[in-house]
């Protein structure tokens, strides 16, 4: 399992962990037919298959059998599957988790180190069917959205720098309505050139001017999806506008008359879901150090800090944190001034800009945040040769929009609670921590 000392990650430099050997062996042979050809089917193969972004295709075992080293030294690293999230600190506890288990890593392990054998073809699994590139990935859990809104088009070139599309659409809602998930798909012929796509709801205020409402999405390179856990309302509001910004960066590809769209899933009755009752919930953008007055000396290293306190309680139902090429690590904590106690509640030690994710934390186990507590977000940076993902050591970075600036920033969907509520779900998560202790004999 990777650790990372983030306290001295520029001291040290570590940022490659050392590669443990394989647990103690299996009492029987592992095998690809038997065991491997599964952990691939349900790991890898999502990306590595013909058609897909992964570099090569993984869906036989002449196929895999070439790259066994590399799949041993990549899931020990813990850079495959991509999802940086470190595993021993911060709440576990998360929704759409890539992180291959132990127990998976463990078994490639052996299999590579007794030789990678084949074993019986009749114990192979059958293919397994996948979304396809351009198709909403939510939809294999929830079916199609309940609403589809498309930005216009636009011509994005073969080559070029970076550009933005900032157009204003109406979305079509004719009643309010609260978000159970959204989602937001890039076309499948601009997939590779889509940096990211954000859009917030516009409503008309009293003088007929459209201001802006809250955020509706959030999507970067490798994201899945938002879902709103049950008992939060994100509104979808009724005869609103949404305001896109889509940063295209030219991948050879042209595309004409590109579109990016969101689907947005509902709660309604079948949920049993009381709108009612719920709490409001938002998306928020939290800047780093302003989120822009910084800069990254040639071969440097930069730690950046921000700070955001709230004056009622709160729920943080998700974190994603948001890098480029120099960004190395993100962590969020929380200071409770009314204990002097300060919790990590996740981290982020080996990012990567190829993969955003919004890391979302399982029901009941979302961290409360008391009233008066300050959200303490730290991002680590890392200009020199020893960064691998670093395009040229020899230039100063600032803060930007480009894919080659640096950004410092996080998403954070926040419910917004009242007092009642916090204590009850405090108790309700006390209590549910209070059986687990008791379940495995007092140890946590």
């Amino acid at each position: 399992m990777r650790k990372t000392n983030l306290l001295g990650l520029f001291s040290a430099m570590a940022l490659v962990p050392a590669i443990a050997g394989a647990q103690e062996p299996a009492d029987h042979e592992i095998t690809y037919a038997g065991e491997v050809s599964r952990i691939i089917q349900d790991n890898c193969q999502i990306c590595h298959q013909p058609g897909q972004i992964g570099p090569m295709s993984f869906t036989s075992y002449e196929e895999v059998r070439p790259w066994a080293p590399l799949i041993r030294l990549k899931v020990l690293e813990r850079e495959m599957p991509p999802y940086q999230y470190d595993s021993d600190i911060g709440v576990q506890e998360l929704k759409n988790d890539w992180r291959m288990s132990d127990e998976d890593i463990d078994t490639l392990v052996a299999w590579v180190d007794a030789g990678s054998p084949f074993g019986n073809q009749e114990d192979l699994p059958g293919p397994k069917q996948y979304p396809v590139v351009g198709e909403w990935r939510l939809a294999e859990e929830l079916g199609q959205p309940d609403h589809v809104i498309q930005s216009t088009k636009w011509d994005v070139p073969g080559k070029g720098q970076d550009m933005w599309w900032e157009p204003e659409v109406d979305t079509g809602i004719t009643e309010s309505r609260c978000i159970k998930a959204v989602e937001t798909l890039p076309s499948a012929a601009a997939h590779g050139s889509t940096h990211h796509a954000n859009s917030h709801f516009m409503v008309e205020d009293e003088e007929g001017e459209w201001v802006t409402y809250g955020r509706l999405s959030e999507y970067a390179y490798g994201k899945l999806g938002e879902k709103v856990p049950e008992g939060a309302c994100r509104t979808a509001p009724a005869n609103s506008k949404v305001g896109w910004s889509i940063h295209y960066y030219p991948d050879g590809n042209a595309v004409p008359d590109d579109q990016v769209s969101v689907g947005i899933w509902y709660y309604d009755e079948e949920d049993q879901f009381d709108e009612t009752a719920a709490y409001p919930q938002d998306l928020r953008l939290y800047m780093l150090d302003g989120g822009g007055d910084y800069l990254i000396p040639p071969h440097g290293t930069l730690m950046t800090q921000g700070f955001h306190s709230f004056d009622h309680p709160v729920r943080i139902d998700s974190w994603q944190p948001h890098l480029h090429l120099r960004g190395v690590a993100m962590s969020m904590e929380v200071f409770d001034p009314a204990t002097g106690q300060r919790e990590v509640l996740s981290q982020a030690s080996n990012w990567n800009a190829g993969w955003n994710h919004s890391h979302t934390y399982e029901d009941g186990f979302q961290p409360l945040i008391p009233a008066g507590s300050t959200i303490i977000l730290t991002s680590w940076f890392d200009n020199t040769a020893a960064n691998p993902r670093n395009p040229d050591p020899d230039q100063w970075v600032g803060a930007g929009q480009r894919t080659t600036d640096e950004m410092s920033h996080a998403w954070i969907a926040v419910t917004h609670l009242d007092d009642e509520g916090y204590e009850k779900m405090l108790a309700e998560k006390q209590e549910r921590e209070q059986r687990t202790v008791a379940t495995v004999g007092g140890v946590r």
